[in-house]
């Protein structure tokens, strides 16, 4: 399991991407300050830092140079949305730069995306008893094929990183089908019954009430 040190002092918004890091497979550990952070890196592996640019003690800026030097990837979140401090944070060496406030999905495809680049994104997804290969782009249930279109599974896979997350419509659209969401266009649902009947997943996929959908944990 992919272990990932979130360096953020606001324990509220450190407590809301650990439970979701943890529904979507990752092991989390928390550093309030940049002192335990550092602390923390000299002690365990880790495979990824989200890292807080106002931290007490060690700033985030500081602690950069810090987990560079143990070739640790590290993604920026930071209430600092100025373009000024994102080409700081990235020319130091910041994999990527997420402002606050932030969507839970938005940052979930971002941790995924750099652990990608890294080749440690895990590409096999186990979903009840559904097996989901996102290198193949395959999906079995039980070692037989389940033939799904391309959006079908762009679908299934989202949903699938998002396990117990209520993904808005539009938010589904958008990542999907990559365009603007029109409020009346019935893609998304349309697309969802046909998953739904095609992996048998009738009670596994919930409709949210003026929301979405979510795929149950």
């Amino acid at each position: 399991m992919l272990k990932i040190l979130i360096a953020e002092d606001e324990e509220p918004i450190a407590n809301l991407i650990k439970i979701n890091l943890r529904k979507a497979g990752y092991q989390c550990v928390w550093a309030p300050d940049g002192e335990k952070a550092a602390d923390l890196m000299d002690q365990e592996r880790f495979d990824l830092l989200l890292l807080d640019v106002m931290l007490p003690g060690i700033d985030g800026y500081e602690l950069m140079g810090y987990a560079k030097s143990l070739e640790l990837p590290v993604i920026f979140l930071t209430a600092l949305g100025s373009t000024e401090n994102k080409v700081k944070g990235l020319k130091m060496g910041a994999d990527d730069y997420l402002t606050k406030p932030f969507e839970i999905v938005e940052l979930l495809a971002r941790v995924e995306a750099v652990l990608r680049r890294y080749n440690k994104a895990e590409t096999v997804l186990n979903v009840f008893d559904v097996t989901i290969d996102s290198a193949s782009r395959s999906v079995t249930r039980n070692g037989e094929q389940i033939a799904l279109t391309m959006k079908e599974f762009d679908l299934l896979l989202l949903l699938a990183r998002n396990r117990n997350i209520a993904l808005y419509r539009e938010t589904i659209y958008e990542t999907v089908w990559g365009g603007e969401y029109m409020g009346q266009s019935r893609t998304v649902d349309l697309h969802i019954q046909r998953l739904k009947k095609k992996l048998n997943w009738d009670n596994e996929i919930s409709a949210v009430y003026k929301v979405g959908y979510r795929l149950e944990g």
